[in-house]
């Protein structure tokens, strides 16, 4: 929204955000292309810019989200950040930094020329059997230079040894270096991420830029899924309410009524239609189907899960519940009875500062960190998961950076993740 920039003011260092519109200004289009042309070679500049298709639902009353002024790089905004940061912590500043590294990245590649592959497909005799390996060599890194998609899942070339493949000619006899006699099955599709799950609602039309944060925000907060590693999974009260929801109003929980729902309010916006007729329409068919599930679809909620053991203060029952910020232990006399206590999940990780256990924790908005169990006498936090192998550089502490690579901790050192 804008930071301090002393004499100067408060300046906006983006457009208004809540936008899927992808029309660029066109002083910014100049702008963007004079910085290509001074920072990278002749072939990363196009000879015309890049133009890209809005789709038909977007909201193109507001131009795409880029940075306002492209002198202000990732870097120059770090300092402008850190210097206005009071009331700041240094987490939210990082992600702050990071944010605006992605917008501004983003922004200067879509102007710049396409990356080129030589895709490659390598036979290998191996006795009795033939191998293939199968990847792509970067002849032009062009936009790659700037920016790069992040990759939720794994691609099958990756999976299958790297998209990346070592120089080999025709005829060259290869060494074995080793065998691995594994068996793969098909596996059922990845669950949701929270960046996956936005991508399907866009391809279905469900949904906003300016309501995707609050469906996240809903689904988790409400208890109907958890987030582990990243991703989402159903809670028991989230399939109760969805079965509920299936069975008492099947013809508005699908997905081609939501989508068509969406275009008939953007048509509202637009002044297309009035918003009367919309609203009753849709009501003409809620209504009833409303009146008929309060009448016969059953009170259901799911059955508490017993910790077997007794409350300290009562004696009665404790029971695990599940809150905002996921479950927890209480006594099954609430609200008699208001004793707690947090589910401590151990790793099997010690801890790299005092050797004890290494547990899941989570912060105040329900963000899942990884912390001692000696806490507060040892302050050893991270926000990454920490795992059993032992950095082979420096002996120190690694943590999943991805499903395929870890990090250490203290020197950075990356390697590929073995671990199950």
């Amino acid at each position: 929204e804008g930071i301090e920039r002393g004499a100067e003011g408060p300046t906006g260092l983006t457009p208004y955000m809540r936008t899927d519109s992808t029309r660029i200004a066109d002083d910014a289009i100049v702008a963007v292309r004079e910085l290509i042309g001074s920072r990278f070679s002749p072939a990363h500049l196009p000879a015309e810019p890049n133009v890209f298709k809005t789709k038909k639902s977007a909201q193109d009353a507001h131009e795409a989200i880029r940075p306002t002024m492209l002198d202000h790089d990732p870097e120059r905004v770090r300092a402008l950040l850190t210097g206005a940061g009071a009331g700041r912590d240094a987490r939210e500043l990082e992600d702050l930094v990071k944010l605006y590294t992605l917008i501004w990245n983003r922004f200067v590649a879509c102007q710049m020329s396409p990356a080129l592959f030589d895709q490659t497909t390598v036979d290998i005799a191996a006795g009795r059997v033939g191998l293939r390996a199968s990847g792509q060599v970067v002849r032009f890194p062009g936009f790659l230079d700037v920016y790069a998609e992040a990759q939720d899942e794994t691609s099958p070339e990756e999976e299958a040894g790297g998209s990346n493949l070592p120089e080999v000619r025709e005829g060259e006899n290869l060494r074995l270096l080793g065998e691995r006699p594994e068996q793969h099955f098909t596996q059922p599709p990845a669950r949701y991420t929270e960046a996956t799950l936005v991508k399907t609602l866009e391809e279905n039309g469900i949904g906003r830029p300016s309501t995707y944060a609050s469906i996240l925000s809903t689904i988790q907060t409400r208890g109907y899924v958890s987030r582990e590693s990243k991703r989402l999974f159903p809670t028991e009260i989230g399939i109760i309410v969805n079965d509920l929801l299936v069975k008492g109003f099947s013809s508005i929980v699908d997905v081609n009524f939501t989508s068509f729902l969406e275009e008939e309010l953007d048509k509202v916006a637009e002044g297309e239609k009035d918003w009367r007729k919309v609203v009753g329409e849709f009501y003409s068919e809620f209504e009833p189907a409303l009146n008929q599930a309060s009448a016969e679809l059953p009170k259901t909620k799911p059955e508490p899960e017993k910790v077997g053991r007794p409350c300290p203060e009562c004696g009665r029952d404790l029971i695990i519940r599940q809150g905002r910020f996921g479950k927890f232990i209480s006594c099954s006399g609430f609200p008699g009875c208001k004793y707690t206590e947090p589910i401590i999940q151990n790793i099997g990780i010690p801890c790299p500062i005092c050797g004890k256990d290494i547990v899941v924790r989570r912060s105040k908005n329900g963000r899942i960190f990884y912390g001692c169990s000696a806490y507060p006498e040892c302050q050893f936090v991270s926000w990454k998961k920490p795992v059993k192998t032992r950095c082979p550089e420096c002996g120190g502490l690694m943590v999943e950076m991805n499903k395929n690579k870890i990090q250490c901790a203290d020197c950075k050192h990356e390697i590929e993740n073995t671990e199950d």
